[in-house]
């Protein structure tokens, strides 16, 4: 099967807009899982320039202090960074309380948190290692979805960004596990914005090739070709905060 990218009414807006703090209709509440580095941290740091609110949450704590101490001042006391792991269904429940006594409900959601194996023939991946790619890449967007769309279904408004792959939609050796987790990643989403209100929308978003950690652990030296995650946010915060409701199912790419 090839999932092929739908067309979005967000690429023409994105492309109109030069994203400014005004970008996608003034300040939003934006949580990014996985927020403490990579491209999670990135999209934060710019989202929280254009004056946007930031929930972020992580496992990392000191990572989660770094990251708070670099968010622009004059918006500081508004962000709310939590230690979360989004792979246990009791601390996300928990996380969700915590972000409605503090915040309300986000206008959007991108599940960033993600893992990948070491490179690996999927016959010599450990069990546990498996294991992890699976309960975070997919389970933890499971367990987000699962306690924040009923937070936004009262006011059938809030935009759900998926993080999924290039190989999601498509195979590369020795990375089956995280392949296999980024195809339930589109699937996940295809089928969840079938059951959402209009207003709502769940999108599987391929970031495209940048140059993280991750990155390095499949391509060694060769991956700082590759843009930066800041050069990326640039462009990622910009599409993100054009998404609506009229993106809903829809599979696109930054």
């Amino acid at each position: 099967m090839t999932i092929t990218t739908t067309p979005s009414s967000a690429m023409n807006r994105a492309a109109a807009n030069t994203g400014g703090a005004g970008s996608g209709g003034g300040g939003k509440k934006v949580m990014i899982t996985g927020v403490s580095q990579g491209l999670g941290r990135a999209l934060a740091l710019e989202l929280a320039k254009r004056g946007h609110t930031v929930i972020g949450c992580s496992r990392a704590q000191d990572k989660l202090n770094s990251l708070q101490s670099q968010l622009p001042s004059e918006h500081n006391n508004n962000h709310l960074l939590l230690a979360a792991d989004v792979r246990s269904n009791s601390s996300v429940e928990e996380l969700a309380r915590a972000v409605m006594e503090n915040k309300g409900a986000p206008d959007i959601i991108v599940n960033n948190a993600g893992t990948i194996n070491k490179n690996n023939k999927i016959w010599e991946v450990p069990e546990e290692e498996f294991d992890t790619v699976i309960d975070t890449n997919i389970k933890g967007i499971a367990n987000v979805l699962r306690h924040f769309i009923p937070l936004m279904l009262p006011t059938k408004q809030g935009i759900i960004v998926n993080m999924s792959s290039g190989w999601g939609r498509s195979g590369a050796a020795l990375v089956a596990p995280y392949c296999a987790s980024k195809w339930a990643v589109e699937g996940l989403s295809r089928s969840v914005a079938k059951e959402v209100p209009d207003g709502m929308a769940i999108v599987a978003l391929n970031p495209g090739v940048i140059h993280t950690e991750m990155l390095t652990s499949c391509f060694g030296t060769s991956a700082s070709l590759y843009q930066e995650p800041d050069a990326w946010a640039l462009k990622a915060a910009t599409m993100i905060l054009n998404l609506t409701g009229a993106d809903n199912g829809a599979s696109l790419t930054v």
